[in-house]
């Protein structure tokens, strides 16, 4: 079979996906955000998770960006990393891998492969996607077309554990196809692939990945909070307990994202659907869904404690992206603690080195500094650690003093402090 594929979606998992692929097979990278294709096209990644360097490499084996249907009639491999998001109700919001599924069903030929990457519930490939592509293509599963899936496991901001780093999952919808699938992927996944038995095993290893890792956080953010009310540092608690070999050492803090903060949701409403009702994974959401809303509330009782006024209050949150190093907005819950100290009556600024602020003001409902609270005049009665970027990481007690609004309130929710007024 002739390779030549098209990675569909050039998010944080496709572009690196893509780029992977590029140095042993024709490539060409697809994506409907114009801007997106435009910009790559002139080797720059705004998620910066390829280097200038790396994009043009690409383009230099011979790569292609587009966003012109036409151009990928030709491919024989369709690589689909699309987002699957939650909608307001926290159910799975299936619409851009339907709308990925129809276009690809328009264009669709005889032993062409769809394989799937983006993270969903057990069954959403062969009962969800399928139909599509048959629909659209009029053409019949595993007799005149085929699929695969190997969910993602892209850590984004991570510049160790890169896509061929990672051992990969991968499946076929016939045994013939999950073997063609798995080498595909083996050719350039150094770390090494794993063949899952099925589709709907491969589908749920995905889901069940960050799903026992919300668990797991919530667990200790439930700790925190315990602690916090007896009057001890969880995180010194945490180095004690780590002590043990066996233990599992996570902290304590916020749960958003893309993967950790959503995908459980999908397998809960899988369970849902078929009756059983997930207690302890909807628990474990409950817990994390609610650390913003408790780090206001401990922000606004350290005001209180040194007589400092809530209402018209100056307030500085620093880091705003779900994850140190990493522009990506998606799911961050440090908007919770910036909606709920705004219910006070605070005024809450939002610092972030790391944001394209042309790019938020497209899609983020919160404006964003433009310039460096630690370069301004502005004094803050209070100021928050939100994110560990290396910007932060760097800044002393003298820096933090000189922005604070008379007694420095110091509020570290990611632990990168020494004496902070007072830590999650």
């Amino acid at each position: 079979m002739n390779k030549k594929i098209c990675v569909i979606g050039l998010g944080y998992v496709g572009l690196p996906l893509a780029h992977a692929f590029s140095k042993k097979y024709e490539v060409i990278g697809f994506d409907i955000n114009k801007s997106r294709v435009e910009e790559l096209n002139l080797g720059y990644d705004r998620t910066f998770e390829l280097s200038e360097s790396q994009v043009k490499e690409a383009l230099s084996n011979g790569m292609k960006f587009s966003l012109d249907i036409k151009d990928i009639k030709d491919c024989t491999v369709y690589i689909v990393t699309v987002p699957t998001p939650i909608d307001s109700s926290n159910r799975p919001d299936l619409t851009p891998l339907i709308k990925s599924s129809q276009m690809i069903g328009k264009i669709l030929k005889k032993n062409d492969i769809v394989i799937y990457e983006s993270t969903v519930y057990p069954g959403v490939t062969e009962e969800v996607c399928v139909p599509e592509l048959e629909r659209e293509s009029g053409m019949k599963f595993n007799n005149d077309f085929f699929c695969g899936y190997s969910p993602e496991r892209i850590n984004p901001g991570d510049k160790e554990h890169t896509v061929t780093k990672i051992l990969k999952v991968t499946s076929g919808s016939t045994p013939e196809i999950a073997t063609i699938v798995d080498e595909l992927y083996s050719s350039i996944i150094t770390a090494g692939t794993f063949k899952a038995t099925s589709i709907k095993v491969a589908e749920a290893a995905k889901v069940i990945e960050n799903t026992q890792r919300d668990v797991n956080i919530a667990l200790i953010n439930e700790l925190a909070l315990i602690f916090d009310n007896v009057g001890i540092d969880t995180n010194e608690v945490i180095e004690a307990a780590a002590t043990k070999w066996n233990f599992i050492k996570l902290k304590p803090g916020l749960v958003g994202g893309h993967c950790i903060g959503v995908d459980p949701y999908y397998l809960t409403f899988k369970a849902e659907e078929l009756g059983y009702k997930p207690n302890l994974i909807l628990g474990a959401r409950q817990i994390n869904n609610g650390m913003g809303k408790y780090i206001a509330e401990q922000t606004v009782k350290q005001m209180i404690k040194n007589d400092k006024k809530i209402k018209d209050s100056n307030i500085l949150i620093l880091g705003v992206t779900f994850k140190e190093n990493c522009p990506d907005l998606r799911n961050t819950k440090v908007t919770d603690i910036v909606d709920e100290l705004r219910e006070y009556g605070a005024n809450v600024d939002i610092y972030d080195p790391w944001v394209d602020l042309e790019e938020t003001k497209h899609h983020f409902q919160h404006k964003l500094m433009a310039i460096n609270p630690f370069e301004s005049d502005k004094k803050y009665d209070s100021i928050i650690i939100a994110v560990a970027h290396q910007q932060f990481i760097k800044l002393t007690e003298v820096d933090y003093t000189s922005i604070s609004n008379g007694k420095k309130i110091l509020i570290d929710i990611k632990g990168i402090v020494k004496n902070p007024t007072w830590r999650l």
